[in-house]
């Protein structure tokens, strides 16, 4: 990995910091909200997407900047050190690239222009009840009856449900193949007669995720993506299009660095807390080395990518795996600096609270993030079998 930019790649770095310094929307410090409202970034998304910078690495003739892979790997490390908002999620990184490859014209028609307009929230339908880990389990049923198919079952953890106007679903149209066969991939309408969203209230007290129940819900057969029963197929090369995960690895350093600011400005008696306890100190060294050898993982699957030309395989479970458990444990290093002050949030009035009240939401927060998007036991299981070598147990 070469970690000097190219005149060129230098020369787009400044463009896109100049940019972002004069049109983002001005952070508090805590963050853009995921699923905000419509409209509330829309001054920032219509910037972006007059520059073709919502999907940047989407190729030119559909509508993409057809940025290179280092480019967009530029691209997301500056917006994630400014901490402005990134648009386009689930549309963008899975809804869209899937389209490309195995939507038909029609589908690419009506369903690319509007990603990347930027404010048309898609949701994905993979994790069911019974069908996280192992998805291929899945049985939400999808029954074909004339230019329909009927689908019926619940959808779990579905993030952005609330908000989306589209999901892509998984769903079972032949029961009696095995299990990785007999899935068909759908586009569905979120306002289709028969949907059901309820909402799933974290423990941190934010609505991200959903449940989503069909009865009966028709959906036209153009809306299929690929073959009938194929859609298993599909949904890998859909999850092939996670990058490197930049993004996190900066939010995990930049955490840390406000954590140690806090810890030097923090002053009793004369005293910082890094004086009074140095093992707080100790324990944010430990947590910043970490949060390079996440940005080194990110390097590393990026360089594969753009050196290779392929999709990573098991590196980029190694960095999953680093980067969700580093997150635990850099706020329960946060959890015990601040003390009885964690358990303030940002809805606490007063200057006393410290970092804005992030901390008590991160650490609850994190909890979750060794369990979505593939647990902590699938990503060393895929580590020990496609990386090591080692049998299946």
């Amino acid at each position: 990995m070469n970690f000097k930019d190219s005149v060129e790649e230098a020369a787009f770095r400044q463009e896109v910091r100049e940019f972002i310094k004069k049109e983002a929307p001005v952070n508090d410090g805590r963050g853009p909200d995921p699923f905000a409202s419509r409209g509330q970034y829309s001054g920032w998304t219509k910037k972006l997407a007059e520059r073709k910078w919502i999907a940047p690495a989407w190729p030119k003739e559909y509508g993409g900047a057809g940025m290179s892979v280092m480019e967009q790997f530029i691209f997301n490390s500056e917006l994630a050190e400014a901490r402005a908002p990134r648009v386009g999620g689930i549309a963008t990184s899975f809804a869209g690239p899937t389209l490309i490859h195995h939507g038909t014209e029609e589908q690419k028609q009506k369903y690319l222009p509007e990603i990347l307009d930027g404010e048309t929230i898609w949701c994905q339908g993979y994790s069911e009840p019974g069908s996280g880990s192992d998805l291929a389990s899945l049985q939400t049923r999808a029954i074909r009856d004339g230019d329909d198919y009927v689908v019926n079952g619940q959808k779990i953890w579905t993030s952005g449900g609330h908000v989306a106007k589209w999901m892509i679903l998984l769903a079972r149209t032949d029961p009696t193949a095995p299990k990785h066969r007999g899935i068909t991939y759908f586009i569905v309408d979120m306002k289709s007669p028969g949907m059901t969203v309820r909402p799933l209230i974290n423990m941190a007290d934010s609505h991200e995720f959903n449940e989503v129940f069909f009865e009966d819900v028709r959906v036209p057969k153009e809306n299929v993506i690929g073959e009938e029963n194929r859609g298993w197929y599909l949904a890998q090369t859909t999850l092939s299009f996670e990058r490197s995960n930049i993004g996190s690895a900066v939010g995990a350093r930049q955490n840390i660095e406000d954590m140690i600011t806090y810890a030097k400005e923090n002053r009793g008696n004369g005293r910082s807390m890094l004086d009074v306890n140095p093992a707080v100190g100790v324990e944010l060294v430990d947590r910043y080395i970490e949060a390079g050898v996440a940005t080194l993982m990110s390097y590393k699957i990026v360089s594969i990518q753009a050196n290779e030309g392929i999709a990573p395989g098991h590196e980029a479970s190694v960095a999953k795996l680093y980067g969700t458990e580093l997150n635990q444990r850099v706020y329960r290093t946060g959890m015990k600096m601040l003390g009885l002050y964690s358990q303030m949030d940002n809805k606490s009035a007063g200057p006393e609270v410290p970092l804005r009240g992030r901390m008590k939401y991160m650490y609850l927060r994190s909890i979750a993030n060794t369990i979505e998007g593939g647990t902590s036991e699938i990503q060393r299981n895929i580590i020990a079998t496609r990386g090591l070598g080692l049998p299946r147990g």
